[in-house]
């Protein structure tokens, strides 16, 4: 382990630092002393975003955050493909020069979307500017006045966005992933809601496949049957968000939807291609009259300028990787190293200690065996505070990791979030688990001891905050 903070937790650091209190002392103007007091709110919780280079691209860390689940930007195959796509449109303007209802849309879009929604199993999509984008326009142009929207309780922020803009009258969550609660809420409007009961208006039911803080899958085909169940009249939507199973669940990677056939059976799929499928963008995919809706209610899109042709071509080489079976073993090897990840730290010596004494949890072992597809995600819960501190451990051992807390997930369930890429190596994650299992000890041993104050701080944190008190940030 380093014994020093490295440029990225000294960067970091230096940005949780309260700003507001000195520029009062340097009477600074209200507009951005405002702005600091909102910032320091963070601040003081350890818990403000940053903007800092990226440790894994310039190799001081081994990547376990990032999206680029399937390694197509690290291995460069999507480079080659991507140069090999653009070759063929030289000559064509690089921007769109309007939006789509204008001078933006052009044969080549509308043939990539056709191409993309064939793939899936769709009638037709429509490209939008990001996966948040794409929600933004669903919810606020799909609901129609007097439509209900039930919608699980763990949904990406993008969809609660989009639920502030929406036209239902009524937004109601249900229990995460739990088909018994979306029974209870559907039987419920049925009984309360005239309108509702009699086919007049719908209940439009929003989903994601997988879920990216819990790495969790959707009970996608329970929950259809449920709805068609409380519904018979046929008057309900289902919107699947497929963020983190597009590219990774299918033969190919079509996503959830597609592996569980259930084409016809969700009338609303978004697919961000920014994280698996390793570009940028999103395509939303529907009927026909999905696509029109979108291009005429959602003002995101109607004000927006079209993709450009790079997006576009980014889009149709990383497909044409996928349809040609180029991923399969890219898919192969993320299976591989998911399950190495699980076998070996649950055969760890200390494993079952560190459960026992509340110092780890991973909930998303509880039925593995049960399960045909381990999703890329596991986090690894912590109690209190101490997520930071298996962060500060896990950086300072040559990983890159991600904290997770309030608000991003409720009060009391911070955690670490491992994503795993196909270009992981079983070494890399057998380090891993090493250096998990190293930092549990620790806490354990603490905890054991009954160590109060500086001495109940754990090697890692001691070494990052002593480290940037004295200037240090410099990893050794």
């Amino acid at each position: 382990m380093s014994k020093a903070a490295g440029p990225y937790l000294s960067a970091w650091w230096r940005n949780q630092q309260l700003r507001a209190p000195a520029m009062k002392l340097e009477n600074a103007d209200p507009f951005h002393r405002n702005l600091e007091e909102a910032l320091d709110v963070k601040r003081k919780q350890s818990s403000l975003y940053s903007i800092i280079p990226c440790q894994w691209k310039t190799g001081d860390v081994i990547d376990f955050t990032s999206n680029d689940t399937l390694s197509l930007g690290s291995s460069g195959a999507l480079r080659k493909e991507f140069d090999k796509e653009m070759e063929t449109l030289a000559g064509e303007p690089i921007g769109a020069a309007g939006s789509r209802i204008v001078d933006g849309n052009s044969n080549y879009m509308e043939l990539v979307e056709q191409e993309v929604a064939d793939f899936h199993g769709a009638e037709s999509s429509i490209i939008l500017a990001s996966g948040f984008e794409a929600n933004i326009a669903i919810f606020s142009a799909i609901p129609r006045p007097g439509d209900v929207i039930v919608y699980d309780e763990f949904v990406h922020a993008s969809m609660y966005d989009g639920l502030e803009r929406t036209l239902a009258v009524e937004k109601i969550p249900f229990r995460h992933n739990d088909a018994d609660a979306l029974r209870h809420i559907l039987e419920n409007l049925v009984d309360t809601n005239p309108l509702i009961r009699q086919g007049k208006k719908c209940v439009i039911i929003a989903l994601e496949s997988v879920y990216s803080m819990d790495g969790d899958v959707c009970p996608l085909a329970d929950l259809v049957e449920t709805a068609k169940d409380c519904l018979p009249l046929r008057n309900k939507a289902i919107v699947v968000d497929e963020a983190h199973s597009a590219g990774l669940m299918g033969a190919k990677g079509e996503g959830l939807v597609s592996m569980l056939g259930l084409e016809k059976d969700v009338e609303v799929r978004v697919h961000a291609v920014s994280k698996a499928i390793g570009v940028s963008g999103a395509v939303v995919m529907g009927s026909q009259t999905i696509r029109i809706a979108l291009v005429n209610l959602a003002r995101n899109v109607i004000f927006s300028t079209a993709p450009s042709l790079p997006v576009v071509a980014g889009i149709r080489a990383s497909y044409n990787l996928m349809k040609r079976g180029a991923t399969k073993e890219n898919l192969a090897s993320l299976q591989k190293l998911v399950h190495h990840f699980h076998d070996t730290i649950t055969s760890h010596p200390s494993y079952q200690q560190a459960l026992d004494q509340n110092i780890i949890a991973i909930p998303l072992f509880e039925d593995w065996e049960d399960r045909t597809y381990q999703t890329h995600v596991i986090p690894v819960w912590t109690p209190n505070q101490d997520h930071l501190y298996l962060a500060y451990h896990l950086n300072l051992s040559g990983f890159s990791s991600f904290p997770v807390e309030y608000p991003v997930v409720p009060k009391g369930q911070g955690r670490v979030r491992l994503a795993f890429h196909a270009g992981n190596t079983l070494a890399e994650v057998e380090r891993l688990v090493t250096s998990v299992m190293e930092w549990a000890a620790e806490m354990m041993r603490i905890e054991d001891e009954g160590l109060q104050g500086d001495e109940s701080v754990p090697t890692a944190a001691r070494v990052v905050f002593e480290s940037l008190e004295e200037g240090v940030g410099v990893g050794a």
